[in-house]
């Protein structure tokens, strides 16, 4: 039994030792190389840049108040929609003392004149009623009295702006009102109830109570690097893509370049701006116009992330090859043309011009036809690459 057991285990250690050998003989022997193959096609080839950047309102207006105080009420919120001249808050003035001070000692003394002008002038018309003054007195006696009353007027109407902000003369027109300036959306209110607002004077740009901007008429915003702007033109077309809204697509015209360089990171980078058209905007997976309601759930808004695709140059209909397929020498470039059979394949190298290249294929200008084929990388088996 124990031979037998023996002989069982040697067979097997044989076996073991064959195969490994065997398998060891078999990777050791070179393997056939193989390689891709291409055939030139026609294609429209674009050689394109992506630009980061923001969407923003072409004209965002900053509104603020005409005279100092506190906000007593808020009738906006931010997002809602207001008219040239709507009101926006209403602000209760707190006055200037000295101010106040000059504005009450000019009534006082406005009811002083007028009271002395009005008992000069019942003395003179009276006297003009006995024929002892001449007319021309008289006359100038009565334009005097109006003058005092004006003046009264006023010094009324003075005092109640300085203290109150508004008059009686000009109700319609109160600068206790804040009022629009543009037509547009409300994109930030930063004040509150009860805070203290003052006006934009020589010393400082005032308060604002509120940010406007029409929300129809969009750029997109962003930086270019110095090594692409030279390609650029005013006009050329752009295709927007938001972050926040992955499925519309916005079409866009360049409409800007900035003539002095920025530095960002070690780089020269020039601001562009291109002005977006809304009525292009498209839904990805329809195809189909989507109008979006700034007050909706997928509304464009104000700062939102975009990037722009800029065609820089292209080419239509030109003979194309990937150009993992071109060997690049110095300044030339070859491929290597196939030739002979499937089973004894020769390779010619050949030189070719070359023209643009989009990343992936690129334009063959002179050295080959669509006739051709072309030796491409070589394949790489899952055996080689272990």
């Amino acid at each position: 039994m124990k031979k037998y057991f023996k002989l069982i285990i040697a067979a097997l250690v044989a076996i073991v030792f064959i195969g490994t050998f065997f398998f060891l003989w078999q990777k050791s022997q070179p393997k056939e190389i193989v390689y891709s193959e291409f055939t030139p096609e026609k294609k429209d080839i674009q050689k394109t840049t992506i630009i980061t950047g923001t969407i923003e309102p072409r004209n965002e207006v900053s509104i603020k108040p005409q005279i100092s105080g506190i906000i007593a009420e808020l009738m906006k919120e931010p997002g809602q929609t207001v008219q040239a001249g709507e009101v926006i808050a209403r602000v209760k003035v707190i006055p200037d003392m000295g101010q106040l001070s000059s504005a009450e000692s000019r009534v006082r003394l406005s009811d002083i004149n007028l009271s002395q002008v009005e008992t000069d002038f019942k003395r003179t018309k009276s006297l003009h009623e006995q024929k002892l003054v001449s007319d021309e007195e008289f006359e100038k006696a009565r334009q005097q009295l109006k003058q005092a009353r004006e003046e009264k007027a006023a010094a009324d109407d003075a005092l109640q702006v300085v203290r109150d902000g508004i008059s009686k003369s000009n109700a319609s027109a109160s600068s206790t009102l804040i009022r629009s300036t543009i037509s547009g959306v409300i994109l930030d209110i930063p004040v509150k109830v009860g805070n203290s607002v003052i006006n934009s004077n020589t010393f400082n740009d005032g308060t604002t109570i509120a940010t406007v901007a029409n929300m129809q008429d969009l750029i997109f915003r962003g930086n270019i690097d110095e090594t692409e702007v030279g390609q650029l033109n005013i006009g050329v077309p752009m295709k927007i893509t938001i972050g926040a809204l992955q499925d519309m697509n916005l079409d866009a015209a360049l409409e800007y370049i900035a003539p002095k360089a920025t530095q960002s990171n070690g780089a020269n980078q020039f601001e562009i701006k291109a002005a977006i058209h809304l009525a292009s905007l498209k839904d990805k997976n329809s195809g189909e116009s989507a109008q979006l309601a700034y007050s909706g759930t997928n509304a464009i808004r104000a700062g939102f992330s975009a990037n722009a695709e800029i065609v820089l140059a292209e080419a239509k209909q030109v003979l194309t090859l990937p150009e993992s397929a071109i060997e690049f020498v110095g300044d030339s470039t070859f491929v290597n043309i196939v030739k002979g059979t499937d089973k004894e394949k020769q390779y010619e190298r050949r030189a070719v011009d070359t023209g643009l290249s989009d990343g992936v294929n690129i334009e063959i200008k002179k050295g080959i036809n669509d006739k051709d084929k072309v030796r491409g990388p070589q394949i790489i088996s899952d055996d080689q690459n272990d």
